[in-house]
């Protein structure tokens, strides 16, 4: 339950401001056709998030050493720097999917390819290697996910306007900088 209770609450604080949330209220404001909308994003996260868990899982098994361990500290340490720089996404950018797509399709594709690189696919990445399950990353960060972009989708711009976007970025980087910290103290022995 930790590791999914620490990807739902990273990743949606995380999210805030992210380029995929901004993306959300494009589709929402373009489309106007919330249901496609918010099943395309939880596609698109659930198949993003389960490879790139996948991945962190894969390197974290196969480098036990505790030097790669002070590593993905780092990354989380990182990665609360990286929050705090927000993100920005081009509304007059064309959406890039196939011309015959539906709503659905539009954002599947959309969401899954802007999700590259993206910091909150690089922090399940992490969470993929820091915590053994899967599973329960992948479902913790797609709910992250979906708890982060449905109010977007439904509320938009009235929603935009009055949540502080900083205090939640804020926020999203002292969790990271918690969890890596807390990594660095384990490994340590400070802790247990």
């Amino acid at each position: 339950m930790e590791a999914f209770f620490t990807s739902t609450a990273l990743v949606a604080l995380a999210e805030m401001g992210d380029k995929t949330q901004l993306l959300a209220m494009l589709l929402a404001t373009r489309f106007r056709k919330p249901a496609p909308i918010i099943l395309g994003i939880l596609a698109a996260t659930l198949a993003n998030h389960f490879l790139a868990a996948l991945v962190g899982h894969s390197v974290a098994g196969a480098l036990t050493q505790p030097w790669f361990r002070y590593a993905v500290a780092a990354s989380f340490i990182a990665m609360a720097v990286w929050t705090l720089i927000p993100d920005k996404f081009d509304e007059d950018e064309p959406l890039k999917a196939p011309s015959k797509a539906g709503v659905f399709m539009t954002t599947l594709i959309a969401f899954f390819l802007v999700e590259m690189g993206d910091k909150t696919q690089v922090a399940t990445v992490m969470l993929g290697a820091r915590f053994d399950n899967i599973l329960a990353v992948t479902a913790g960060t797609t709910l992250g996910m979906m708890i982060a972009n449905v109010p977007a989708v439904l509320f938009g711009g009235a929603l935009a306007r009055k949540v502080p976007m900083r205090a939640l970025q804020i926020g999203a980087a002292l969790l990271f900088l918690t969890l890596g910290l807390w990594m660095i103290a384990d490994l340590q022995g400070w802790i247990g």
